[in-house]
């Protein structure tokens, strides 16, 4: 069973950048699909980017286009999440998950998503 952690997660004042990580243990072959989701409390989970490992295409929620880059480093079972010009509102617990199948109109749905891992902290607050 593969097992993800995160981290990278932390304080950071608004405009400033946070790169999280996901690592993931075991053969991820099988998998189609990653994501990064996140929840802020009293909120739903919401995805926020996806990797789409058979074409390699990225998706992003409109709210951090242009802020935010996932990347896939397959040789070492990692995903980062780049986030730029953070803000109060991207606050939340960050996790990132694997999928066995991947349906691009349902890339933010957390119920495609198979594996997750426990999630790390992210704050930007002045």
């Amino acid at each position: 069973q593969v097992q993800l952690v995160e981290s990278g997660g932390g304080l950071v004042q608004p405009g400033g950048s946070l790169t999280l990580s996901c690592a993931a243990s075991g053969s991820t072959r099988n998998y189609y699909a990653v994501g990064w989701f996140r929840q802020a409390p009293g909120k739903e989970r919401e995805g926020v980017s996806c990797f789409s490992i058979g074409d390699l295409n990225t998706y992003y929620i409109d709210s951090v286009k242009g802020r935010f880059t996932i990347s896939r480093d397959n040789a070492n079972n990692m995903v980062y999440l780049q986030m730029n010009s953070l803000k109060p509102e991207d606050t939340g617990i960050y996790y990132c998950a694997y999928a066995f199948n991947f349906w691009a109109t349902a890339w933010n749905s957390p119920r495609m998503y198979d594996i997750w891992g426990h999630g790390t902290q992210v704050t930007v607050s002045s």
